[in-house]
């Protein structure tokens, strides 16, 4: 038994053997996780249905996991900010948004450092985030 917010066994597991610099994908459900993610990573389908479980439910949790040191969006390409950066922010405290283009977002959640992929029900589009673990003080 466990005291943490966070019960999902394969989350705590994966997270347990991810470090400093490992990243973890939080994917919304327009998010192409099959196809664009390292092939090694961890994979988790909390993607029951349209708008269960948010992009947003699984970061809550996770920033009372593990230190984050950085975050990275997937920019829309007409440059306007999605809604939702603003509740990355409201649980990001003193952690700014990196802004990455679709494409290039694409390619840095297949890099090897990419451990665990969290594929949501988020229906809002754009809502994908790239966590980077920090270091536990």
């Amino acid at each position: 038994m466990i005291r943490t917010k966070l019960t999902h066994p394969g989350i705590l597991g994966t997270l347990g053997m991810l470090g400093h610099g490992s990243r973890v994908l939080i994917a919304d459900g327009n998010f192409p996780f099959a196809t664009h993610t390292n092939p090694s990573a961890f994979r988790v389908y909390l993607n029951l249905r349209r708008g269960l479980v948010t992009v947003t439910d699984v970061l809550e949790t996770l920033v009372d996991t593990i230190p984050i040191e950085a975050a990275h969006v997937m920019q829309p390409d007409d440059g306007v900010e999605p809604e939702i950066f603003s509740e990355f922010r409201a649980l990001l405290p003193g952690i700014e948004l990196q802004p990455v283009g679709r494409f290039d977002f694409y390619d840095i959640s297949g890099l090897p450092d990419v451990g665990l992929v969290i594929a949501t029900g988020e229906a809002r589009v754009y809502a994908n985030l790239l966590l980077t673990i920090g270091v536990v003080t």
